[in-house]
């Protein structure tokens, strides 16, 4: 019998993907002989290391940009080295995940059948009154249908590529021989134990049961709530999820671009209270803050999709990172250095001054200080450009400062939401969000 072509083309898309992911360390060698030579005949070493950086940046954020499935999850959880990295570089990689999200080739309508036949039984027409073989979305690890289910429900069917797995867990391997590449861009980060973060969350991904089992406790939670809405879930196994279907004409993307001054302060609002709330409301943090997944209903309601990506906080988030946003807030910097030091964000042997954490952390927790805070991107740009210019006291910082990975999601979360929220441009009371939210967070 002859390969069906869709696998084919996988299996071709694996070969060319592990290429492009192997030739990135020898690409690395080769600038890093060069910047030594630079170093040798004058050039000081932070212009070199700087330069090194962007060209690594380069390569490694458009190779990444180009990949599916686990390079593509790592390149997700990288976006936490962006305020380290010059727009002009880490712009084009973003426009390049988001067009890969946006425009994945759909499965062939056989492939499509034979999945749903293996997840669903030879019956699975049975289930449904209607189904629409054309894919009206598309992400990394699947695609999504609408439908109607047999009880005259309209529904979301979203069907896992075949291979998925496979790929994902391959890409992931293939990371991990290039650990000490990624280090050029954040020396002071240990991208191992990150490296096995993301693993573990993208097993987690792959098994729609786990993702099912999160979007009924939220959806559970926000049933009746005025302001947030999240599709039930109808059934479900490994490979296939299926939910009620949530009439969106937009995202909340469409309000980062046209939105009014109003829209923006309203969405933002309940962008940032869902994703802060929700741990201590269900016990799970919304881990993927890609404003795709927030949809705008006709009515006002902000709805919420995806959960496949989430931490599980069953006492909300941890009481430390209440604590020490405290302490900040009040200036009290050396209990902050004693606390960072606990939680594991400061090594044994580091030193880091109080005066010197002040310095370079005290402005990020702006939004925090006074009763509302308008989020924009100039702020934003500014503390990047304030904390990512190359001098040696910066470069000293950013070499002591380590994220454990029990705070990688957390810390994804919170970054990439800033980021949504200043994009939005949006004003929100956030330090009232902290108050009644986060566990320890009591400031002066």
């Amino acid at each position: 019998m002859g390969e069906e072509p869709g696998n084919s083309k996988m299996r071709q898309s694996a070969i060319g993907r592990t290429a492009r992911l192997a030739s990135l360390p020898a690409a690395y060698a080769g600038r890093t002989t060069i910047g030594l030579g630079k170093r040798l005949v004058g050039r000081p070493a932070n212009a070199v290391l700087t330069e090194v950086q962007a060209r690594t940046a380069d390569q490694i954020f458009k190779v990444l940009g180009e990949l599916k499935g686990g390079a593509m999850k790592f390149g997700q959880a990288m976006s936490i080295f962006e305020s380290a990295l010059p727009d002009e570089l880490i712009g084009p990689y973003r426009d390049a995940l988001t067009k890969l999200q946006d425009s994945a080739p759909p499965m062939s309508v056989r492939m499509l059948e034979s999945v749903l036949s293996e997840e669903l039984g030879d019956d699975w027409r049975t289930r449904f009154t209607a189904f629409d073989a054309s894919p009206v979305a598309s992400a990394s690890i699947g695609q999504v249908h609408r439908a109607t289910w047999a009880d005259g429900t309209e529904v979301a069917v979203k069907v896992q590529y075949p291979g998925a797995a496979k790929a994902l867990r391959s890409d992931i391997r293939q990371l991990g021989r290039m650990a000490r590449l990624f280090t050029v861009l954040a020396p002071g980060l240990d991208i191992k134990p990150l490296l096995a973060e993301v693993e573990a969350r993208v097993a987690d991904e792959l098994d729609y049961t786990l993702e099912a089992a999160a979007q009924s406790v939220f959806a559970a939670e926000f049933a009746d709530d005025p302001d947030f809405v999240v599709p039930a879930v109808v059934a479900h196994t490994e490979r296939v999820l299926v939910t009620t279907w949530m009439e969106s004409p937009s995202s909340l993307a469409q309000v980062i671009k046209f939105g009014t001054p109003e829209q923006r302060n309203h969405f933002g609002g309940l962008y940032a209270r869902f994703l802060v709330s929700g741990p201590t409301r269900t016990g799970l943090l919304h881990a993927d803050p890609h404003p795709g997944n927030f949809r705008i209903l006709d009515d006002g309601r902000l709805g919420v999709v995806d959960f496949g990506a989430v931490a599980r906080l069953p006492d909300g988030f941890p009481r430390p990172l209440g604590e020490l946003l405290s302490h900040g807030l009040s200036d009290d910097w050396e209990t902050v250095v004693d606390g960072l030091r606990r939680e594991g964000f400061l090594l044994p042997r580091t030193e880091f001054t109080p005066e010197d954490l002040r310095d370079y952390l005290g402005p990020f927790l702006d939004a925090g200080r006074s009763e509302s805070f308008r989020f924009n991107r100039q702020w934003l740009r500014s503390q990047t450009v304030r904390v990512a210019t190359p001098t040696q006291e910066n470069l000293a910082r950013a070499f002591k400062l380590n994220l454990p990975p029990e705070y990688m999601l957390i810390h994804r979360v919170w970054l990439g939401g800033f980021g949504v929220l200043c994009q939005l441009e949006a004003e929100v009371e956030f330090r009232a969000l902290l108050e009644e939210y986060v566990p320890g967070f009591e400031p002066a």
